[in-house]
């Protein structure tokens, strides 16, 4: 299909690619929303590891899921993926994070216009290309995706529409509600207080505060808030990090605040769902954090100060009323989490949480 013909009214077939980490996928969704408010609306597909397929199949602006076995994957999958690729007669490639296999991919698939960040020799692949200078961090990570996602639709000369707003996982407040009355059931919790998630662990991926300081806000923050103000705690774990969790909710448990553990759940699909509960979401800039933001749920984000991880760079996608950031102050070394001001974070929460109403940022 060309540019001319996707233009008259056929529906252009799109594959969006971005196959890394949780977090890095669901600020994606901002772009795959601007996709699919095209006109004609296109139909969206994602390349995506297994890992992330449960939110891809969640997410409202995705048709279709593609499963990337990975850089390590044999060659029977690799050609299966080829394969499915092919008969998938896509228009249009874009691949939000470049890799040479994912470059060799579009071109032996023949998919006519392949797009991406003009950076790294995988462009070469590539007959449309876009300088972004993300290592800059001059904006947001789902904002540079944005303009890719722009740049495919005009070049493929599809009506843009409005740009859609958050949240970019518009879950009907009717399973917000349920999501809300199954946990308050399950821990045996008040539905009036605020409920406040907090996930110290990283994923892998990015430095957080350590259990001591994390308790320690905690601690702090809930000296501070009385009666129907004082929060709800929630503690939720991924794999592996339950003795994070663990380290956290000891010392407060001592202390006499009230802070729970998230219950087991089934798969990162329901796992997601229920951080539709919470009224504030606190984390270091990890996958979870990110759902929150892609749900408008309020956040607090800890970050580092490394150029390539501020909080302006991987800010979440929730509007910015509903969200807080701290990372080390100048000066301080780039990955130096000790030396954020726990008590200026403090103030923040609890001026927060004393101002914001939750039904108010619920869609």
């Amino acid at each position: 299909m060309t540019a001319t013909s996707a233009a008259s009214g056929a529906s252009s077939r799109l594959l969006v690619v971005r196959n890394d980490k949780l977090g890095d996928f669901m600020l994606a969704w901002p772009a795959l929303a601007r996709l699919k408010a095209a006109r004609p609306v296109p139909h969206v597909s994602v390349l995506v590891p297994a890992y992330t397929a449960p939110m891809a199949r969640l997410c409202p602006w995705i048709d279709r899921v593609l499963i990337d076995p990975g850089e390590s994957a044999d060659r029977s999958e690799r050609r299966r993926l080829l394969a499915e690729v092919k008969t998938g007669r896509f228009d249009g490639l874009l691949t939000l994070f470049s890799t040479p296999r994912i470059g060799w991919l579009g071109w032996r698939a023949g998919i006519p216009l392949r797009l991406a960040p003009a950076t790294k020799w995988a462009q070469v692949f590539y007959n449309r290309r876009v300088a972004q200078r993300r290592s800059r961090s001059e904006k947001p990570e789902y904002r540079y995706n944005l303009e890719l996602a722009e740049t495919l639709l005009t070049a493929l000369e599809l009506d843009p529409s409005a740009p859609p707003e958050p949240p970019y996982w518009p879950l009907p407040q009717t399973e917000r509600l349920a999501e809300r009355r199954r946990l308050a059931e399950e821990l045996d919790i008040d539905p009036a207080r605020p409920w406040v998630f907090l996930h110290g662990g990283s994923g892998g991926s990015a430095v957080n505060l350590t259990p001591e300081q994390y308790a320690r806000l905690v601690l702090d923050v809930d000296a501070r808030l009385t009666g129907e103000r004082r929060p709800q705690w929630i503690l939720t774990a991924g794999p592996g990090e339950e003795a994070t969790a663990e380290a956290i909710q000891a010392p407060l448990l001592e202390a006499d605040v009230p802070v729970l553990r998230l219950p087991g759940r089934d798969g990162l699909g329901d796992f997601a769902r229920s951080l539709s509960a919470a009224d504030l979401f606190i984390a270091g800039s990890t996958g979870p954090l990110h759902i929150a933001g892609c749900l408008d749920i309020a956040t607090a984000g800890f970050y580092s100060a490394r150029r390539s991880a501020t909080p302006l760079r991987w800010q979440t996608c929730n509007r910015a009323e509903h969200r807080l950031a701290f990372c080390p102050p100048e000066g301080a070394g780039e990955q130096d989490m000790a030396s954020i001001d726990i008590t200026e974070a403090t103030d923040r929460i609890v001026s927060f949480l004393t101002t914001h109403n939750r039904r108010e940022a619920s869609p």
